[in-house]
């Protein structure tokens, strides 16, 4: 009886001794994790995280003006300043007299229809059996004229060409004589070296001319056609022409 009363006693201790072990080891292992020393050096990590460089915020990003406003505003106020300073400029213009202006549509005319020198335009312009300006108004009309005087000089070689039937000698020193055109010896060159003329019938016509209507002889005409006094044609050109009579 002693035997089975120590042998419960002794059952029922050891029981109570595995429930305290028990116990103990939940309690170790359910400690909350906040507690925990790795919980609070992570927390820490992601504060310093979240804190923003620079210390810049949002409101002072959204106040700022962006660069395309800027540029817009500085566009702006450049175009308003060109527009006040052109405006500026026309105001102390200095006024043009009319005499200038008169002058320069006189030469334009000259240039452009008749096809004159420079020289020849501006003694037209200053004479007095011609337009009667003054120096100064003519000057400035020559000077702002825009003229091709090559252009100009060739379109008289074609006329003294095509209607009186010049040699090309003739041309030349037409063009370019105080008494003639008065181009300068450049333009009057340009001219007889870019005009597409016949000079065999040009020197036939003048001999038909010659021989016709003045009946001299044919050695007669063909000493008139080649002379330097005369028609300065070459002495093929005045050969060419007595020769088809």
């Amino acid at each position: 009886m002693n035997n089975q009363r120590m042998t419960r006693t002794q059952m029922h201790n050891t029981s109570n001794n595995k429930s305290r072990r028990r116990k103990g080891k939940k309690s170790k292992h359910n400690n909350p994790f906040y507690k925990k020393w790795w919980f609070w050096l992570i927390v820490i990590i992601l504060i310093i995280i979240a804190i923003p460089k620079g210390g810049t915020s949002k409101k002072d990003t959204a106040s700022s003006p962006s660069p395309k406003e800027e540029s817009t505003t500085k566009k702006i106020d450049t175009t308003s300043s060109q527009n006040n300073t052109n405006a500026n400029t026309k105001d102390n213009e200095p006024k043009i007299p009319t005499d200038y202006i008169n002058a320069l549509a006189k030469a334009k005319t000259y240039s452009d229809v008749m096809h004159m020198s420079e020289k020849g335009i501006y003694e037209q312009l200053t004479s007095s059996s011609g337009e009667g300006f003054d120096e100064k108004s003519a000057q400035y009309a020559i000077n702002n004229l825009k003229a091709d005087y090559n252009k100009n000089a060739l379109k008289k070689a074609e006329s003294y060409s095509t209607d009186q039937h010049l040699s090309k000698q003739g041309i030349l020193e037409q063009l370019s004589s105080d008494s003639g055109e008065k181009f300068t010896q450049e333009q009057a060159q340009y001219a007889v070296d870019n005009l597409k003329a016949d000079y065999n019938k040009n020197a036939l016509a003048k001999a038909k001319s010659y021989y016709n209507d003045q009946h001299m002889s044919k050695d007669a005409v063909k000493e008139q056609l080649s002379s330097d006094a005369g028609e300065k044609f070459t002495p093929e050109e005045a050969q060419y022409a007595v020769d088809n009579l």
